[in-house]
């Protein structure tokens, strides 16, 4: 944009610039030479008494001093042929002027002019002044010189104050173009600039405004989160009193497992919607997934699911929290036990990334996606869900730096690939 701006501005002054200095270059000229004819003219005037009244031999030497005094070649030519003064031919314009006809043409060398004077003593004569091109163009080399030093002048003056506005303008565009990149990396404490020029300040506090609005948003939403995961502790209690009250010890322990799971995930949407961005996230992808297996297999013996794992050694520290891993793991273990008949097979594999961080596999012999459907997409589910699970899986990756891809293997049913990256330094 600022070059784009010096163009426009230059452009429109060399049109001025052009406009007004080839008519006035012009007019230089012409009065130059105007006041030249004038000048010389005004010396033949003055010989017109003398030539008319005098004889030869005071004419000649008059003659001889108004010759040396003008820089115009000043001569007195008599019908006799005579040529007093300058040395000067007997053109076809001084045989008009000793017809008594006076006139001026252009010659070689400059312009030349006669002056008819009648009944002198000697016979009719002519006075010719012949005005050289030096004379005719005197001063307008310097004048053109000074239009042209103006001119630039002007244009660099121009493009100066050119440079500065669009200056202002490309840095005020570039701060509004930085602040949206950071809002839309999630920094809600960038603003713009109010004092931008003209227009592109309203477009700044509109900017800051808007930011202002989402923090505003943003932080009712956390709250709003923050309040309802909270509301769910009484009932969670009251589970777990009753899950005390139980007479077999081995079912009050596998329920009161099930109330802590779901403690953690509400403790951890508590911390979650409360918790600052930009912090470092990290977890031991070997511990959850562990951790995980061991919860649902207790589900798989009682549903009749042959359950195979493929678990490598921790540790293996990936890019996300804790909490959200948890919720990642339960989402997708979930949803074979959620899509699949009892009896159904799945299989648990992790390993590590050559790059760091780790790839986790959840697979299953069930029925698989339903042709067209996205389960990835949030609230969409082929099977009657809330169509969360695998959207949460997502958004972990995603998170993580990491993918959730999704591939129906040649025997039938459904894998999940989920990789995360390493935690960021």
């Amino acid at each position: 944009m600022r070059r784009r701006i010096l163009v426009l501005v230059a452009a429109t002054v060399l049109l001025v610039l052009v406009a007004f200095a080839i008519p006035l270059a012009t007019l230089i000229r012409t009065v130059a030479a105007d006041t030249a004819l004038s000048a010389a003219t005004a010396q033949a005037q003055t010989l017109t008494p003398v030539v008319a009244t005098a004889d030869r031999a005071t004419m000649a030497p008059t003659v001889e001093l108004v010759d040396e005094r003008t820089p115009a070649h000043v001569s007195v030519l008599l019908a006799d042929g005579t040529v007093l003064g300058a040395p000067a031919p007997r053109s076809r314009l001084v045989e008009l002027g000793l017809r008594g006809q006076s006139a001026s043409t252009e010659v070689p060398g400059g312009r030349e002019m006669v002056f008819a004077v009648q009944g002198a003593s000697a016979g009719n004569g002519v006075i010719r002044v012949l005005v050289p091109d030096a004379e005719l163009t005197r001063g307008v080399t310097r004048s053109w010189l000074l239009l042209a030093g103006l001119s630039v002048v002007l244009l660099a003056g121009g493009l100066l104050v050119a440079d500065r506005l669009a200056r202002s303008l490309v840095d005020a565009t570039t701060d509004l173009s930085q602040v949206s990149e950071r809002l839309a990396r999630g920094d809600l404490a960038a603003r713009a600039d109010p004092d931008a020029p003209a227009e592109l300040g309203v477009v700044a506090g509109a900017l800051n405004g808007l930011a202002g609005r989402i923090s505003e948003l943003l932080r009712e939403e956390r709250e709003n989160v923050a309040d309802l995961a909270h509301r769910v502790r009484t009932p969670l209690t009251a589970l777990r009193l009753d899950a005390e009250t139980l007479r077999d010890p081995d079912e009050a322990a596998r329920i009161s497992a099930g109330v802590d799971g779901v403690q953690r995930a509400v403790t951890g949407a508590i911390e979650q919607a409360r918790r600052r961005g930009g912090e470092t996230r990290s977890a031991d992808a070997a511990a959850v997934v562990r951790e995980r297996v061991e919860f649902w297999q207790v589900l798989a013996e009682d549903t009749d699911r042959a359950v195979t794992l493929d678990l490598a050694d921790g540790p293996l520290p990936v890019g996300c929290a804790r909490g959200d891993l948890e919720a990642c793991v339960d989402a997708l273990l979930g949803n074979v036990f959620a899509h699949t008949p009892d009896g159904t097979a799945f299989g648990v594999e992790l390993a590590g990334r050559p790059g760091g961080g780790a790839r986790l596999v959840v697979s299953d012999h069930g029925p698989g996606l339903p042709p067209g459907a996205d389960p990835t997409s949030r609230g969409v589910s082929g099977g009657g869900s809330t169509g969360l699970g695998l959207d949460i899986a997502r958004r972990t990756a995603d998170a993580g730096g990491g993918r959730l891809t999704l591939h129906g293997p040649p025997g039938g049913g459904l894998q999940v690939v989920l990789e995360l990256a390493a935690p960021a330094d």
